[in-house]
């Protein structure tokens, strides 16, 4: 098929995809408002039917994304991701040495399981991770993303794209020989694959720093709160942290927090050195402002000093922070907060007090309350509604926190690891896995239903489901298909140039549409061209594997590139500037290495 061929309805999908993308690299306009335009256009136009505008957002990768949504809140929730990281990152304060482990690690299990479900889990604990060594997570998000669609290229199993070649494949050979073929091995593509990941890793850890945007995740929430606080949080029974020094237990490294003295047995430690071993009961006493005290009630092993909290309810996940100003009408005005009885009177539990803006000394049941004063309580989810008209606060302010549900972190993650072995079996398709996995989260209270609703992220599936219906109007009109024939016409006969082709039109396909829908087209041109030119199918297999998740020069190319776009504050063109060349080097790797291991 070639363009002089091609309709109406052809030119108009091939022109709004190239104005969606050029608004989004020269604009701010967001991405799921321009692709959405998109889409509208090409259905009032006659391009597309609606069910066909809309199948997008009922596709079985926008569903299955969706559900992972829910099954990597769970994860947070309990904690369980964090601690994934820890294992992966440790205390790498170096850009570089957080990124080649990170990548390493990732690219590792997406070799063997999805990478969608990984990069799902992964990113709000690197977000946490980076914010905590106030790293910037714009320089490890998109790394991540790459490493694990690159790793996907080292294993037959390693995406479904890999799977569907492999299976055209052995199809093709099947009617050439006139009966059973073998495909690839399943660690086949590692000799081309393993050298790909070689190529990301030191791209990433060379030009990312000059390529990327250095948003800091420690400003992922907003520090411009004056208010310091005195929080005393107990190393807990069971505790990680007993029997390690404050640095080992990295204490000494939390933004906008510092641990000021350590109360033990009626003994007051006050000049708290790197070597100061932990115990059990240590009642350990920090200064900070408000964000890192929420980020020391998440932390495994520690829980606020005062046991009243617990008391009130026993289910921690019904209850949240809440920031109080004293007015001159409260009752228990010129008494200690003991004295008081706050906890019986509001059914809340004082974490901690702030006066005039400075911190507080001294034990908080001591501190006597005076107008004015800011409070941090832990309250029931009803407490801002049942006070927001009393007289005895000027100002009742919710903080933005859910209690990190630890002990059900060994149900999360064996759930997860569930999702994973079933999705890998083929005993569920990944769909059905995820969305086992998510109502299973819930069942089991790893979170609750409302937390659930509000971890999708609609931006990001309104994106693929919208990038889902662009790419079904390429398809449909044949666009796509021409795009690429027409193309390959233009190249000599020469094996190498025509497999260098198919890479990069592989690769420019899937910036567009979905991989597999890439990998597809280009299939049977590539069966043709060899059939026409007496050479074996077998390296342009490969070839079409490798570019078709070789998606790293847009946002919309593959879907974990989406899921890093928000959290990662990046702009379209970041991904273009950090993608082509990687792009380029990648397939310059592919189509040097291919002819040595599959002959023509």
């Amino acid at each position: 098929m070639d363009f002089l061929s091609l309709d109406t309805h052809a030119y108009l999908a091939m022109g709004v995809v190239a104005l969606c993308f050029l608004a989004l690299a020269v604009t701010r306009i967001a991405t799921d408002l321009v692709l959405v335009a998109g889409l509208v256009v090409l259905l009032l136009v006659g391009v597309l039917e609606p069910e066909e505008a809309f199948s997008g957002f009922s596709h079985e990768g926008t569903l299955t994304v969706a559900f992972l949504f829910i099954v990597a809140r769970g994860l947070t929730k309990t904690g369980a991701a964090d601690w994934v990281v820890g294992l992966v990152l440790g205390r790498s304060t170096r850009l570089n040495l957080a990124q080649f482990r990170l990548m390493g690690s990732v690219a590792a299990m997406s070799s063997v399981i999805n990478n969608t479900p990984v990069v799902a889990m992964m990113i709000p604990a690197v977000m946490s991770w980076a914010k905590r060594y106030r790293l910037p997570i714009s320089q490890l998000l998109m790394p991540l993303s790459y490493a694990a669609i690159i790793g996907g290229a080292c294993t037959l199993i390693g995406t479904s794209t890999n799977l569907v070649v492999d299976g055209l494949l052995k199809e093709f050979l099947g009617e050439l020989s006139a009966g059973d073929a073998q495909g690839l091995g399943i660690f086949d593509l590692a000799l081309v694959g393993i050298p790909c990941v070689i190529v990301v890793f030191v791209y990433g850890l060379i030009f990312s720093r000059f390529l990327l945007p250095k948003a800091n995740g420690e400003n992922q929430t907003q520090f411009g709160d004056a208010r310091q606080y005195t929080v005393e949080m107990l190393v807990a029974d069971g505790s990680p942290f007993a029997g390690k020094t404050i640095e080992q237990a990295d204490l000494r490294s939390l933004p906008g927090v510092f641990l000021i003295e350590i109360e033990r047995q009626g003994h007051l430690i006050t000049a708290v050195g790197p070597q100061q071993i932990l115990y059990v009961g240590d009642r350990l006493v920090f200064a900070g402002n408000v964000e890192s005290i929420v980020d020391l009630q998440n932390m495994r092993g520690l829980r606020p000093a005062d046991d009243q909290i617990f008391k009130l309810n026993s289910e921690r996940s019904d209850r949240h922070l809440v920031e109080v100003v004293i007015s001159n009408r409260f009752p228990q005005l010129g008494k200690t907060i003991k004295e008081g009885k706050f906890r019986s009177s509001y059914g809340a539990a004082i974490i901690a007090v702030a006066r005039e803006g400075q911190r507080m000394r001294g034990r908080i049941g001591d501190i006597i309350l005076k107008p004015g004063d800011t409070l941090l309580i832990e309250a029931g989810r009803s407490f801002e509604r049942q006070q927001r008209y009393v007289k005895d606060f000027l100002m009742v302010r919710n903080i933005e926190y859910t209690p990190l549900s630890h002990e059900r972190m060994a149900v999360a993650f064996s759930i997860f690891l569930a999702m994973i072995l079933a999705a890998s079996t083929n005993l569920l398709s990944m769909l059905e896995a995820s969305l086992v996995a998510a109502g299973a989260m819930i069942i089991t209270k790893c979170i609750r239903p409302e937390e659930a609703r509000n971890s999708l992220d609609w931006q990001i599936l309104i994106v693929i489901g919208a990038s889902v219906g662009l790419g079904i109007a390429l398809d449909k009109t044949g666009a796509a298909q021409s795009l690429a024939s027409g193309l390959l016409g233009i190249v000599s006969e020469s094996p190498g140039m025509i497999l260098a082709s198919l890479f990069f039109i592989t690769a420019g396909l899937s910036a567009m549409i979905s991989n597999v829908a890439a990998a597809v087209i280009m299939f049977p041109i590539a069966a043709a061209l060899s059939v026409q030119l007496g050479l074996d199918i077998r390296p342009f297999a490969v070839t079409l594997m490798i570019a078709a998740s070789a998606s790293f020069a847009t946002p919309i190319g593959y879907q974990t590139n989406l899921m890093v776009y928000g959290p990662g504050k990046y702009r379209f063109i970041d991904f273009v500037k950090m993608g082509v060349p990687l792009t380029i080097l990648v397939g310059l790797t592919t189509v040097f290495l291919v002819p040595i291991f599959w002959s023509y």
